[in-house]
């Protein structure tokens, strides 16, 4: 059974209430429609790095970071009122890029790897697809 360490915790829990206070109390415009994916704290939990993915182009996603980090004080301060912590982490705001590499590889990997097998279409499985039991 895996155990989890402090850290994991608190960072899904200042996931959370991050998102909370993006979605419901961020007030600057530049701020859209902004989803916090991931946040990696130091060991110490003096800084915290906050991934967000954002809807638009490039552009338009460094305005909301732009926003985001223009908003970190006011976000730090609600969540040193919400969370019991001794400090809260310095907050990091940056994009995630973890979706448009997998994109990438993906397409890749559809440019090596051929649709369809030639062997699929006499009846014969594609080389290296599970074969039925009994067969």
């Amino acid at each position: 059974m895996p155990r989890f360490k402090r850290t994991d915790r608190i960072n899904e829990q200042l996931r959370q209430e991050i998102s909370i206070l993006v979605r419901d109390e961020v007030r600057d415009p530049r701020v859209g429609i902004v989803t916090i994916t991931a946040v990696e704290t130091s060991p110490e939990l003096d800084h915290a790095k906050v991934y967000i993915t954002a809807l638009g182009d490039d552009s338009e996603k460094e305005e909301a970071l732009e926003g985001l980090r223009s908003a970190a004080p006011f976000v730090r301060t609600q969540l040193s009122r919400r969370l019991h912590m001794r400090r809260v982490p310095e907050l990091h705001f940056r994009i995630d890029r973890v979706l448009a590499e997998a994109n990438r590889i993906e397409s890749l990997l559809r440019q090596v790897l051929p649709e369809d097998d030639a062997g699929a279409e006499d009846g014969e499985p594609a080389p290296g697809a599970p074969r039925e039991e009994g067969a």
